[in-house]
């Protein structure tokens, strides 16, 4: 789809069956690193309660039946949780984070009853109404020295405060598209139960594998703002971006792994073939 080469990676969670729609994303991913570029497997594990082994044994089988090859071995995120403590410890000294004691109930309650508006992000998640940002630094030491339980979370508006240019991510067409991190207020970087959070892990490794293009599905469009956002306070290289469009179901519906669609296992069991999902995912090949 390219002659030019870049480094791209195609990055599943393993917390369910592979389906048509992450077919359709990873072949779109090797396609763009075009034919001298490199093409990477990352499995993005870091949620222990979701993600499961027998699933990536089963991801990695299916990518290769159905005719998929990548460069090296396979970066598997839960091994390198210890990697993703010096962003936090650079962000922390820069003043960039803050702990937040509130339960998720407390903070779907506060955002309910918080008069700014609008209460959701654009990516659907609850906005931040900022509490613990604002709490006493005494009171914020005491809960800490306890051993409260707590998140990390970004101060947006600190973090852009600190940037000297307006933010942007760059698309194939060479386009600039403006961010607004700000829309999805304070994000978590760090959780109770997981060292590191989805935003800050896929930065990281980003970074860290060379990928210079990065493919993801249209619905992750709107937090691109919060990656570049974190690219740029770490002073991480700045990749392109290409958007691909959903799969969607014959009623129009996105396919998901919790409706238990169309997953390349059963397709399988039923007589499938390798060219026939590649063009049932809309592949011409």
């Amino acid at each position: 789809m390219t002659d030019t080469p870049f480094t791209t990676r195609f990055a599943p969670s393993p917390t369910g069956p592979l389906h048509l729609g992450h077919v359709t994303a990873a072949f779109f991913a090797r396609d763009h690193a075009g034919p001298h570029g490199r093409f990477l497997l990352r499995i993005e594990d870091i949620d222990t309660t979701r993600c499961r082994e027998e699933f990536i044994a089963e991801t990695l089988e299916d990518l290769a039946w159905v005719g998929l090859a990548w460069e090296g071995g396979v970066l598997r995120q839960s091994r390198r949780m210890p990697l993703y403590q010096e962003p936090l410890t650079h962000l922390s000294e820069r003043g960039l984070l803050y702990p937040c004691f509130c339960t998720r109930s407390e903070v779907r309650r506060e955002a309910a009853e918080a008069f700014s508006a609008p209460h959701h992000a654009p990516d659907g998640s609850l906005i931040y109404p900022g509490t613990c940002r604002h709490m006493a630094s005494a009171e914020r030491q005491r809960r800490l020295a306890e051993g409260q339980p707590h998140t990390l979370r970004l101060d947006v508006a600190k973090a852009l405060a600190t940037l000297r240019a307006p933010l942007m991510w760059r698309e194939l067409d060479d386009s600039r598209v403006p961010c607004h991190p700000e829309a999805f207020g304070d994000v978590v970087l760090a959780r109770r139960d997981t060292p590191a959070s989805y935003h800050l892990c896929v930065t990281h490794d980003d970074a860290a594998q060379g990928v210079t293009l990065v493919t993801r599905g249209e619905d992750l469009r709107d937090v691109t703002s919060i990656h570049r956002l974190l690219q740029e306070l770490m002073g991480w290289p700045e990749p392109i971006y290409a958007f691909h469009p959903l799969l969607c179901d014959a009623n129009g519906k996105r396919l998901a792994k919790r409706d238990g669609a169309l997953s390349i296992r059963a397709l399988r069991e039923a007589g499938a073939t390798p060219h026939s999902v590649r063009q049932a995912a809309g592949l011409s090949s």
